[in-house]
């Protein structure tokens, strides 16, 4: 009896949660939090309350980012995953309960992209599996949302086996093709 070559349903939400379990793990061991949008990038990194603005050190550039306590090894010191706008990023520094936290704001170059990572040192986490919020898309402008739709369309149809848009529309101008071409052999025509 042959094993069939893709997991079960009941089998790809068991892999699925212990990867999810996985990289909770690994993100709970960072120095910072943080989330982002199709957009933007946050993080936020808990400081002791003592801690002024002139006593940190924070770099924003096109491809780095630098979030250190002056005089002491770096929170954060590294490249950047994809290049962001520096001057549409900012950093704070704010008062919670716990004491203070940093925080940094990050917006993505790219419009159109989920970041693994903060830094590229840093464990990755699966973009595969990210769902954007539909209220958001309506933000973006025309041929951005687009894009963004026609991405999650073919996450959808990857997750389900079936075909992308893209081997969609191969498969239709093949049809085509074939339908005007009878005198031609298609037997062993494949779509790469």
């Amino acid at each position: 009896m042959s094993r069939p070559t893709s997991p079960t349903p009941s089998e790809r939400a068991k892999l699925d949660a212990e990867q999810r379990a996985r990289e909770a793990a690994e993100q709970a061991q960072l120095p910072y939090k943080w989330t982002q949008t199709i957009q933007d990038v946050d993080l936020t990194i808990p400081i002791s309350g003592n801690y002024k603005g002139r006593d940190l050190d924070v770099k924003i550039s096109k491809t780095k980012l630098r979030v250190a306590i002056k005089g002491q090894d770096p929170i954060i010191d590294g490249d950047l995953p994809k290049p962001i706008l520096v001057d549409d990023s900012t950093w704070t520094l704010e008062t919670v309960p716990q004491g203070k936290e940093i925080s940094v704001h990050l917006d993505k170059a790219n419009k159109v992209e989920w970041w693994e990572h903060v830094i590229t040192t840093a464990p990755k986490i699966d973009t595969s599996k990210i769902t954007p919020e539909d209220s958001k898309l309506s933000d973006l402008d025309g041929e951005t949302r687009a894009m963004v739709e026609k991405m999650m369309f073919d996450q959808r149809q990857k997750e389900m086996g079936k075909p992308t848009s893209d081997e969609l529309k191969k498969e239709e101008l093949l049809e085509k093709f074939k339908a005007q071409h009878p005198e031609m052999d298609f037997s062993n025509a494949k779509l790469s």
